[in-house]
């Protein structure tokens, strides 16, 4: 079946005529009292297929009832984490809906029905944990439930369109952060994600191309990441495995390797970061991780969390790079540009071999986020900054957001802080961030791996950390336990989707105590 614009269940039916039988997923039995995985049951691509047409029908009879017509837009407040919910989220866009998704990480019902009302949609489907909080609603709404064993023989599935208009909107997703209480919508067009799923093809193109690619889910189907790297899957015929959390242990991952074939593995750093951590002491995890075929990670803290989008995967490593670490350079079929960002003189005297780069989406190019997204010149700016160490070669310099200013209006690069205490004081601290925006010096917040007397973990950090602070410019150095704040693991404010600290909302936070640290007067 041709069509003008493609989307994953396009690629879906031309899977399942290529590899009917291959596995599209490996979900997990697990036991009730130890937690442990019993055994990995196959779902190939032709019963997803079936399953996803299956749920599609439920839910056309189920809102036609209802007076919902096609092409509304419907909220859909799920984990994300299942294979259920994939056959929710897959069977409403091929009933003919707009699937509008929220992940249960924005627990609030009042965002989620002001949200559902921005978009004008009409009616609810929400995860059985969520039964009270909806109670009561005015919009209708419906539970998520495992509809594979309801009868819906008597449903008549109209075929999938083949001609649509690509501004139409495919579905609608959100912003990790928060701008005035609530998400940002970022509703994806027909033509916007056609070029999507050429990207995602691209980022999950197999190595071996005599042999089908095994990953792991990376993270709620109500965001971006997953939604990206599924339907890179789906087009290579890649199996997927429903591992049993997000942040599953490293004795899963070997688990996953061993009994499923796991060779690619794809996560957020903050959850790659735990297995890189445990294969320092264990052998055989090291080997497993050296074994596989790829390790792909995405996803930094947004800049201007309140603000940004997320655009799918837009650079890659240079292939047969030399070095270990291979600079980036654009996906094919996209219009960028790189452009030096704004500095003082006396910054540019500083840092003369250091000239950064945001990467800009031009409005031309096919993945540029909807127009409510980008800036007043009418392009998206990304908040990535970059070095150019050769043409068309770039290298990371973290995110615009990674760095703040001084009150002397010089940079200072937080993500290097942050770099180095995690490093040094691996065993002393869960995670940390760098704050200060025009103040004296950085200020660095830890959340410890456990309950310690906070005075002297700063000692150990300050004692620690001192030898990197001293080859660095008097404006990025904390050379004072006063500027290390210590607080309780887990309280610093996050992203919803990767578990990212969020810097801006931190300066906000503790602004008081910012305000103390450095003597201003309220």
């Amino acid at each position: 079946m041709s069509c003008n614009y493609k989307t994953q269940l396009y690629a879906l039916e031309e899977t399942v005529a290529r590899v009917p039988s291959a596995p599209a997923f490996k979900i997990p039995h697990v036991d009730s009292e130890t937690q442990q995985v019993l055994e990995w049951e196959d779902i190939s691509y032709s019963q997803f297929l079936s399953d996803i047409e299956h749920f599609a029908k439920y839910w056309l009879r189920t809102l036609t009832t209802d007076g919902v017509q096609p092409r509304s837009v419907i909220g859909m407040w799920l984990g994300g984490m299942t294979y259920i919910d994939v056959l929710h989220i897959y069977g409403m866009m091929r009933a003919g809906y707009v699937p509008q998704m929220f992940s249960l990480r924005l627990p609030n019902p009042d965002v989620i029905l002001e949200l559902v009302a921005r978009s004008n949609g009409k009616a609810l489907v929400y995860d059985v944990s969520y039964t009270e909080a909806v109670a009561g609603c005015s919009l209708t709404s419906h539970q998520a439930i495992d509809a594979r064993s309801v009868d819906v023989s008597s449903v008549i599935l109209p075929p999938l369109p083949t001609e649509v208009d690509g501004e139409d909107t495919l579905m609608i997703l959100h912003t990790s952060g928060s701008t005035s209480g609530r998400p940002k919508l970022v509703p994806l067009s027909f033509a916007w994600w056609d070029h999507g799923l050429q990207k995602s093809a691209q980022c999950t193109r197999p190595y071996n191309a005599n042999r089908l690619d095994v990953n792991v889910w990376m993270g709620s189907m109500c965001h971006m990441g997953q939604e990206f790297m599924l339907s890179g899957a789906i087009q290579h015929g890649t199996c997927t495995v429903q591992a049993t959390s997000q942040g599953f242990s490293s004795s899963e991952l070997m688990d996953m390797v061993t009994r499923c074939g796991l060779n690619r593995m794809n996560q957020f750093p903050s959850f790659l970061t735990v297995h890189l951590r445990a294969s320092r002491q264990n052998p055989k995890l090291l080997a497993m991780l050296q074994g596989l075929d790829e390790i792909f990670y995405s996803g930094m803290p947004l800049s201007q969390e309140d603000e940004g989008t997320e655009c799918g995967t837009m650079l890659l490593s240079v292939p047969g790079w030399p070095t270990m670490a291979p600079p980036l350079q654009p996906l094919e079929g996209v219009s960028y540009r790189f452009s030096p960002i704004e500095s003082s003189d006396t910054e540019e005297h500083q840092n003369a071999n250091m000239r950064m780069l945001e990467l800009v989406i031009l409005a031309e190019s096919r993945d540029c986020p909807d127009r409510s997204l980008r800036s007043s010149d009418g392009h998206y700016h990304t908040g990535d900054l970059f070095i150019e160490v050769s043409p068309g070669h770039y290298v990371s310099r973290g995110r615009d957001d990674d760095w703040i200013k001084s009150e002397n209006s010089l940079r200072c690069d937080t993500r290097a802080i942050e770099e180095n205490t995690r490093m040094t004081c691996a065993d002393l601290i869960a995670d940390c961030i760098v704050v200060g925006n025009f103040r004296p010096s950085p200020v660095l917040f830890v959340e410890p791996k456990a309950d310690v007397d906070a005075e002297k973990l700063k000692k150990d950090i300050m004692r620690r950390t001192r030898h990197f602070h001293s080859r660095r410019y008097l404006h990025e150095r904390i050379t004072s336990a006063n500027c290390i704040v210590v607080v309780p693991q887990g309280t610093l404010p996050r992203t919803a989707s990767k578990g990212n600290i969020r810097r801006r909302a931190v300066e906000e936070a503790y602004k008081s105590k910012l305000d103390h640290i450095f003597g201003v007067k309220c």
